[in-house]
């Protein structure tokens, strides 16, 4: 069976993703990091199969999500959904947040968060 979490073939792109974080990824990694949500372990440009989530918490097979302006247009739409798919296929649950509601709602965003991990461990 071919190993499809965290490939060794991407970590060179993994570790430059993690290097130079956008704004609302760091803002959100700064209150999931270490436990502190949930007691649930986060990592964070995670890749599953040739793709490289933002976030992602194997205890509960969840993926999350940050949007950027540049997820409206019609092909950043189709490949998003075409990868979100594949994403499901392998159990996961795939939440998506937009930059806006990081920098206006964390609290919400992370509250919903939390929800998604809980109902995931029922």
């Amino acid at each position: 069976m071919k190993r499809i979490f965290n490939q060794s073939k991407q970590k060179s792109i993994r570790r430059t993703l993690r290097q130079q974080p956008i704004a609302c990824e760091r803002i959100l990694w700064s209150k999931i990091r270490n436990r502190q949500l949930g007691n649930y372990r986060f990592k964070r440009q995670y890749s599953v199969g040739k793709y490289i989530v933002d976030f992602y918490c194997a205890e509960v097979k969840l993926v999350i999500e940050i949007d950027g302006t540049t997820h409206g247009t019609v092909e950043e739409i189709r490949y998003d959904k075409f990868r979100q798919e594949f994403l499901e296929k392998q159990g996961l649950l795939v939440k998506r947040y937009l930059n806006i509601d990081i920098k206006d709602n964390l609290y919400l965003v992370l509250e919903n968060i939390l929800e998604n991990c809980k109902e995931r461990t029922k």
